[in-house]
């Protein structure tokens, strides 16, 4: 639990090393704590008040389906623009923001505060 005033971290789902460091240099910058996970099996005892999801991961959309529909906070995805199979399932799985990678770059800072 978090204590009295504490504000939770943003949790951060991906392996990928360069957007892990995009990430986290945009947190920095922002001034907020984010908690990078690398592996969809830390999600589901992890806290945070967003989560922030590479769908393209292997049990990524499960792990992030799971975390959402413990109402924990909300998630969004990103995705490669041309896996339409995976933006589909992501949407239809009710995840609240599923945006191609081009996409999420451009929104990172918004997506932070």
């Amino acid at each position: 639990m978090a204590e009295a005033g504490e504000e939770l971290p943003i949790l951060v789902l991906v392996r990928d090393l360069m957007f892990s460091s995009r990430i986290s240099a945009a947190a920095r910058a922002a001034g907020v704590a984010i908690a990078v996970l690398r592996d969809p099996a830390q999600v589901s005892g992890a806290r945070g008040r967003r989560l922030i999801v590479d769908l393209n991961q292997p049990g990524a959309l499960e792990a992030a389906t799971e975390w959402k529909n413990g109402s924990r906070g909300d998630v969004v995805g990103f995705v490669s623009h041309v896996d339409g199979e995976t933006i589909a399932r992501a949407r239809a799985a009710g995840i609240d923001r599923v945006l191609p990678r081009s996409r999420f770059v451009e929104v990172l800072p918004d997506l932070l505060t």
